[in-house]
């Protein structure tokens, strides 16, 4: 009985797959084909005029109606196999439910890694791949501080803000899903093979739609950041110039119905546009974990327990290191308790004579993405050691 079960099973999955490997058919002309024929079973069932009569480009047509498709899913699925690869097909109950609620979801997804973090409450960190300290610091610290809160962080395991909020996932032992625009058997770049294996050994998973062995091709990465998107409540940019492929990323969340958060940047500093443009048009100011959070579903907030984040000694600190302290740095690390937490009112009444209000809220910022100092919520601060 099992093994009927299971060989059931498996040739539902080879028909998705088989319909996501045949050429000429996209995501949502799959889709479509089987809630015209009422199951992808039908489809396979269907005679050629009956499928070029569903208006079936004639090549795909040919495809499915020779079976040619289905021998090729065979074969795929006997790579993913051997790749560790599980697949998950639309109507499976583990497909993460927001990702199926986006206009093009793939009819197919392959997973290495834990397949129940794809349905966990999630925050996507997007960015350049050519950060500034400031842009890398802040996805960490920020990505960090999400997955103490109890949130996945979603991203694409680039290079630059990408890598970076997968390790301050990975530094805070959260999980993490990266979303590759190669097959899920490639790691791209090669060198983040040790974030992958990281975000494995702590239950995230990878991602894709490819096909297994799919090299990385550049049209491939805009057309996975609807995926990035689609997984996640939220899109949080940190750093992205006029012209990212960020600005689809953001442009796919506004179109799915997710928020978008930004980090503000340096006027002056080219990959300050991206985040900078979006608050102007509307996007969330970001400057801690808490405003992301705030924001959230009731329904998600009451799921998650946040532990208090500790951003204190993220990796990020290591960009700082042996950096002297300004004499307003010092000054208010000076005012500063570990054991007691002191509001930022405080700290300006205190101050102002010798300080400005701005020139403290930059020292503290400083402090903060340094790891001296902790934020905890309602602006109050404490030292880190």
């Amino acid at each position: 009985m099992h093994s009927a079960a299971s060989n059931a099973t498996a040739a539902h999955q080879s028909e998705w797959l088989a319909l996501a490997l045949t050429p000429g058919l996209g995501a949502t002309r799959s889709r479509h084909l089987v809630e015209h024929f009422q199951s992808v079973t039908n489809v396979f069932r269907a005679s050629l005029t009956e499928l070029e009569g569903a208006g079936l480009p004639a090549a795909a047509a040919q495809a499915i109606g020779t079976g040619k498709s289905l021998e090729a899913a065979e074969q795929e699925m006997v790579r993913a196999a051997s790749a560790g690869a599980l697949i998950l097909t639309l109507d499976d109950p583990q497909y993460p439910p927001l990702l199926r609620q986006i206009y093009d979801p793939p009819v197919v997804l392959y997973v290495r890694g834990e397949v129940a973090v794809l349905s966990q409450p999630s925050i996507a960190v997007v960015g350049t791949r050519h950060p500034t300290p400031y842009g890398m610091g802040m996805a960490e610290r920020l990505a960090c501080d999400l997955a103490n809160a109890g949130l996945a962080i979603t991203s694409g395991l680039a290079r630059g803000v990408d890598s970076s909020g997968h390790r301050g996932a990975i530094h805070a032992k959260g999980r993490s899903i990266a979303v590759f625009g190669t097959g899920v058997d490639v790691v791209y770049p090669r060198e983040n093979g040790r974030i992958a294996d990281s975000l494995l050994s702590l239950g995230g998973a990878l991602l894709s739609e490819f096909a297994i062995g799919t090299f990385a091709a550049p049209q491939n990465f805009p057309i996975r950041n609807r995926i990035i998107s689609g997984l996640s409540l939220g899109v949080l940019v940190v750093e992205a110039g006029e012209y990212s492929g960020t600005r689809i990323t953001a442009r796919c969340a506004l179109e799915q119905g997710r928020d978008v958060y930004a980090v503000p940047g340096n006027v002056t500093n080219r990959l300050s546009w991206g985040p900078n443009t979006l608050i102007k048009q509307g996007a969330k100011l970001v400057a801690t974990w808490e405003d992301v959070f705030e924001e959230l579903p009731s329904q998600v907030k009451l799921r998650l327990t946040p532990a208090q984040p500790e951003s204190s000694t993220p990796a990020t600190a290591s960009l700082f290191e042996g950096e002297k302290l300004s004499p307003h740095e010092k000054l208010i690390f000076s005012h500063l308790k570990k054991d007691e937490p002191t509001h930022i009112d405080e700290l300006v009444e205190r101050l102002e004579p010798q300080v400005s209000s701005s020139e403290i809220f930059a020292a503290l910022f400083e402090l903060e993405l340094a790891g001296k100092i902790r934020q905890l919520p309602g602006k109050n601060f404490v030292k880190s050691f």
